[in-house]
């Protein structure tokens, strides 16, 4: 399984593809954007003339795209056009990176399945940050036997394997961090500033809340109060990370699966509708962290 077909080279994407190259894989790369595929190309992958005809010659098909649509449209195709399905050989492993809702990846998961194909649905988790230094988290749902057939190309690009479950697993998976990432941020962003309200060093305070019972990944790794880490979007003016965008995205995400089981996510709810009006000021490109911007406006 040494040659993989790499569609979508975006911010995350195209890191992925780039590991894979440096790993020694033969990496067909394919993307809408020529700005994206040339700079991949330019770190040893080959150009493909199209996602079918990267797919047709590999071994594995890896996908990183922005929605369920997509990602149906691509690997089942259409009326006038032939989906991956029906292009690549008997045994190729079918893996999708992208965060999409769970019905469309066991759908096409379904339907690979009635051609004879393995596929996989694989977001990750780790930004942009873990993408380029490949120390991503997978999130995979399918068979026993894909997981173990994927573990290869995965430990290149990642450094923590995750088998959820069955076909969409992963995606549940996934937008159940996602939500839980929301809700840390949002709690942690309004704690820091009303102690800073109160006059307190946010760096001290974020100190003592780290190990304390409000400890958690947010303070650890990503605190959202400028110049209270380095390194961190937050002292960067917010730049770079994970856009606000994707995060109103995977929150859409987990209300919808919240609907289809019947779950209570008030916190969920809540955290979507404060990241869709931090969206609507302006604010989608930036990181996901500038939520706390939402607190320390003054009337």
């Amino acid at each position: 399984m040494n040659t993989v077909a790499f569609i979508g080279l975006g911010n995350m994407g195209g890191p992925m593809a780039v590991n894979l190259v440096k790993a020694g894989y033969t990496v067909k790369a394919f993307d809408l954007s020529q700005a994206a595929l040339n700079h991949v190309v330019e770190q040893g992958a080959m150009q493909a003339p199209s996602a079918c005809a990267a797919a047709a010659a590999a071994d594995v098909v890896i996908t990183m795209l922005p929605a369920g649509k997509h990602v149906r449209s691509l690997y089942l195709g259409d009326e006038q056009n032939k989906g991956i399905i029906d292009v690549v050989a008997d045994g190729t492993l079918l893996i999708d990176c992208s965060t999409i809702d769970a019905e469309s990846a066991r759908f096409v998961a379904e339907q690979a399945k009635a051609k004879g194909l393995e596929f996989i649905d694989a977001p990750v988790s780790g930004g942009t940050a873990g993408a380029a230094a490949g120390t991503l988290t997978f999130i995979c749902g399918g068979s026993d036997a894909a997981f173990e057939q994927a573990q290869g190309v995965l430990n290149v690009m990642g450094a923590n394997i995750f088998h959820a479950g069955g076909p969409g697993a992963g995606q549940v998976a996934k937008i159940c961090n996602n939500m839980l990432l929301s809700v840390l941020m949002v709690g942690t962003s309004e704690s820091i500033q009303m102690g800073i309200d109160h006059g307190l060093d946010p760096k001290v305070l974020s100190e003592i809340m780290k190990v304390s019972s409000g400890g958690n990944w947010t303070l650890d790794k990503y605190n959202p109060c400028p110049d209270v880490m380095e390194n961190v979007p937050s002292s960067n003016g917010y730049q770079g990370g994970f856009m606000v965008d994707l995060m109103v995205k995977d929150l859409g995400l987990s209300q919808e699966a919240a609907l289809l089981s019947n779950s209570s996510t008030p916190m969920g709810a809540l955290a979507r509708s404060l990241y869709v009006n931090h969206a609507r000021q302006g604010n989608g490109k930036r990181d996901f962290s500038s939520i706390f911007e939402q607190f320390n406006k003054k009337g």
